[in-house]
């Protein structure tokens, strides 16, 4: 297993002690691992990044692997929408449009790393249960490192990753009910031993996404913009694209972090409720109901993280009825070209609601991040024009 030079193991959150880079669970004292650097080893002004890749793993600097399961990754556009800005009364508005990863969701950039994790184990096995989009990612990077791969997923998963799972040569089960049944379904019926690819489980994971904050940085000449807005579901995309932005400031590319706000369905928000509560953790929300299939998620493992690092950042976390979200998506299709999924939908809807409510203005720049692509779920998008009578 070849590190690179600056990762300096995984670290115990309440302890700091030190794990090697394929530890998975938490510490010996229970609490989440995170992968850390050595902020002083890395210099990316005056150029230093000219040449490197345009893809996620140009900021390998800051990511633990030397030698990675890859795609190509990451080097989406950040893409600016002037009608949408005007239409909701913002100066500047851009979608970090994570559509364009290999697999379509930005969760490929978590995949790519956790796999490399597996391999560096010498993992036969890899699994997670998922919503959906991870498990078509996870299949993907298991079968470029040669590795058998299950994803547990509920009925209600879109067939478009029900498929792929299977087309990119893993293996799939599919637990009747919601997601909580798919994880529960992973424990209780797959008897093999595996190498987890759960997020927080599986640390990589949201070390990867912070990769999303690198690039919206670099997008900006290292500034950072005003406001970001993220879609929570699991919560590792916010504490993801958070330590990414809290990495720049370490190694002073930029001077604070950006305020972050975290967008949730309505139906189905324990981050929200906890945010409002003042509380550092989640309680499990009571009959999740959501179109938004991909942040049903009733009882986040990230709640703590996501928690935290809106809180360090300034934000907030807001809800957005399904209605909304289905709108925003399809108004970013029709007028921006972008592909946008409903999870997207919700932190375009969000970001409507933080210019309504006088948050940020014409002066200001929020980017959003659109974090899967709509071809993933035509079918509800199309079934919500289909209810206006288009």
């Amino acid at each position: 297993m070849t590190t690179t030079d600056s990762f300096r193991g995984l670290v115990c959150t309440a302890t700091d002690e030190r794990y090697d880079a394929t530890a998975t669970g938490t510490s010996d004292a229970g609490a989440r691992l995170e992968a850390a650097y050595d902020y002083d080893a890395v210099d990316w002004g005056d150029g230093r990044l000219d040449g490197a890749p345009r893809s996620m793993w140009r900021y390998a600097d800051l990511l633990a692997f030397a030698d990675p399961v890859t795609a190509d990754e990451g080097g989406t556009p950040l893409v600016p929408t002037p009608t949408l800005a005007e239409e909701v009364g913002i100066g500047r508005l851009s979608i970090k449009d994570e559509s364009r990863n290999p697999t379509g969701t930005v969760l490929d950039r978590g995949l790519s790393p956790a796999v490399t994790a597996a391999q560096a184990a010498d993992a036969d096995l890899v699994a997670l249960a998922t919503p959906g989009n991870a498990g078509q990612s996870a299949a993907s990077y298991a079968g470029i490192a040669d590795l058998r791969s299950y994803a547990f997923v509920p009925s209600r998963a879109p067939f478009s990753n029900k498929a792929m799972v299977n087309v990119h040569g893993g293996d799939m089960r599919v637990a009747g009910g919601r997601y909580p049944e798919a994880e529960t379904a992973l424990h209780e019926q797959l008897e093999s031993e595996w190498y987890t690819l759960q997020e927080f489980e599986n640390p990589h994971r949201h070390d990867g996404i912070k990769t999303v904050a690198f690039e919206i940085a670099e997008s900006c000449s290292w500034s950072r913009p005003d406001a970001v807005v993220v879609p929570a579901g699991t919560g590792e995309v916010v504490a993801g694209v958070v330590k990414g932005f809290h990495e720049l400031r370490e190694i002073g590319l930029i001077d604070a972090l950006p305020p972050v706000y975290a967008a949730q369905p309505s139906g189905c928000a324990p981050l929200a409720a906890a945010f409002e509560r003042g509380a550092d953790a989640a309680e499990p929300w009571q009959s999740p109901d959501t179109i938004v299939g991909e942040l049903e998620i009733p009882e986040p493992k990230g709640d703590q993280a996501a928690l935290s690092a809106v809180a360090e950042t300034g934000g907030e976390i807001r809800t957005v009825d399904d209605e909304d979200a289905l709108e925003s998506a399809v108004v970013a299709a029709q007028h921006a070209g972008l592909e946008v999924g409903p999870a997207g939908g919700v932190a375009v809807a969000a970001a409507g609601e933080l210019a309504t409510d006088g948050i940020v203005g014409p002066d200001d720049h929020v980017v959003v991040v659109n974090t899967e692509s709509g071809t993933k779920t035509a079918d509800v998008l199309r079934s919500h024009l289909m209810g206006k009578g288009i």
